[in-house]
């Protein structure tokens, strides 16, 4: 095996995990914005989701619900039932994740913004705690 295209592979994968949190990030914004939906008050639980639906758009390129364990990602993915924003939030504004929280409830933060440079510090942050 060639190790400098190995090195090479590795660097384009952390781009493309970097650029896929910032794509999953941008998403959050638009859709809690779009929904009248905002983030938890705690910025490390929104930063992880919004981290673990980029782990899985790079895996599948779909971001799969981050609050469920699932047998099998491929059936899932079929269903489009756990596809972010899942059926719950699509219908009735139900985010079991809580990445985006209703206005009415009572940890929520305005506005509807989490800053990227928060999202990485918290991700850096839970590596090293």
């Amino acid at each position: 095996m060639n190790l400098e295209l190995t090195i090479k592979e590795t660097d384009k994968k952390k781009f493309d995990k970097g650029s896929l949190i910032k794509e999953m990030h941008n998403f959050a914004e638009r859709y809690a914005e779009k929904t009248n939906t905002f983030f938890c008050l705690d910025p490390s639980i929104t930063s992880v989701i919004i981290a673990g639906l980029a782990d899985y758009k790079q895996k599948y390129e779909l971001p799969l619900c981050q609050c469920r364990n699932f047998r099998s990602e491929r059936v899932v993915i079929e269903l489009n039932f756990w596809i972010c924003p899942c059926v719950a939030m699509r219908e009735r504004k139900e985010c079991h994740c809580k990445l985006f929280v209703r206005p009415n409830e009572s940890n929520i933060v305005q506005p509807q913004k989490i800053p990227l440079i928060t999202v990485y510090k918290n991700l850096i942050f839970n590596l090293y705690k």
